[in-house]
């Protein structure tokens, strides 16, 4: 498991993005992008301000007017013009409603005017109070650009996987406030041993998706800002109480029991082609570079476990020395991949 920010670090930069956040809803007849000469970067103009775009708008600028993203970062660095009279062209001949979500003076989203705005600030209100008054500890959290993470261990339920290697129940917590994939509440497996976490596939997601927004006031072709705080509040009341309860409930000893037995299953599971070639072989079942493949052969033999448990720790372990948080949060997923491998599937990659 990687390690992130503390509690007190992750609440006061939610509160201090929160104070920069500002939504704006309007029709793409009424936008409009422009690019600085000098830096060749674009800017979105909105309700006469200026801002300019983030990684993922621009990814997301690209799919919906469907310009080629390839073609779309070739403009951005020798065309940056043409690319402008491309999304100009395009947005004025489209006539639906965007949702633009600007943070710290930037584009963050360019959104459908049916996301629903499912806040970070607001989720951490809702779940944090309720892992700590169940004795739960969070023991990394982090926000990226994409998404944030709270991840969190309780030692009341814990189990053997083999003799002396001991497995904790845990939560994942994840939100994306800009598209990047839905709120989700996902069972953490934490190994004992090398503090490595293991995010199951049994999970629980709430998607971004609501009736369509609407401007507040205003004629046709104005920039709105789209919601108060009070009124999402209100809005989300109900909706914010069901995922308290799915956090409540998430930590059943049904749920890591059956995990537990997948893990104790996994590690009589031996691996019988050479570990070399074996990591080899797994970019063909999973998204792995040729530098994570080192590391991973590296945990492996340092692990010395040449089972389909020592295999899938040796893939979390990854977690550790990835730079990406979001990366990281990949490999604790992969290696529950790992696990739940076909036998077919497993026998072609270590047999």
């Amino acid at each position: 498991m990687k390690t992130g920010k503390t509690v007190t670090e992750l609440a006061t930069e939610l509160e201090r993005q929160a104070a920069s956040k500002r939504d704006f809803l309007a029709p793409t007849s009424a936008m409009e992008v422009g690019y600085f000469p000098d830096s060749k970067s674009l800017y979105f103009h909105l309700n006469e301000e200026s801002f300019d775009i983030k990684e993922t708008a621009h990814d997301q600028i690209a799919s919906r007017l469907d310009i080629p993203k390839k073609y779309y970062d070739r403009m951005m660095v020798s065309a940056p013009e043409l690319l402008t009279e491309n999304i100009n062209h395009w947005l004025h001949a489209e006539s639906d409603k965007r949702l633009i979500r600007v943070m710290d003076g930037g584009v963050r989203a360019f959104l459908s005017d049916r996301f629903r705005p499912l806040d970070n600030i607001d989720l951490a209100t809702a779940v944090l109070p309720i892992l700590l008054q169940n004795g739960v500890e969070v023991r990394s959290s982090e926000i990226t650009e994409r998404r944030m993470y709270i991840q969190a261990v309780t030692p009341r339920i814990q189990g053997e996987v083999k003799k002396g290697d001991i497995v904790q129940a845990g939560i994942a917590i994840s939100n994306s406030e800009i598209g990047a994939g839905s709120l989700r509440v996902e069972p953490l497996m934490f190994r004992l041993t090398c503090l490595n976490g293991m995010i199951t596939s049994y999970s629980i997601k709430k998607y971004h998706i609501g009736k369509t927004n609407e401007l507040l006031g205003g004629e046709d072709g104005q920039f709105e800002r789209l919601l108060t705080d009070g009124t999402k509040s209100l809005r989300d009341q109900a909706f914010w109480r069901s995922v308290q309860d799915i956090v409540r409930g998430s930590f059943k000893e049904d749920i890591f029991n059956a995990e537990l037995a997948k893990f104790q299953e996994a590690a009589g599971v031996e691996i019988q082609k050479d570990p070399l070639q074996l990591v080899e072989e797994l970019p063909n079942h999973f998204n792995i570079s040729e530098g994570e493949k080192g590391s991973i052969l590296k945990n492996l033999i340092k692990g010395g476990d040449l089972t389909k448990w020592g295999l899938a720790n040796a893939i979390t372990a990854v977690a550790h020395e990835s730079e990406s948080y979001d990366r990281s949060i990949e490999f604790e997923r992969m290696g529950s991949e790992v696990i739940e491998l076909p036998k077919k599937d497993w026998d072609a990659l270590a047999n």
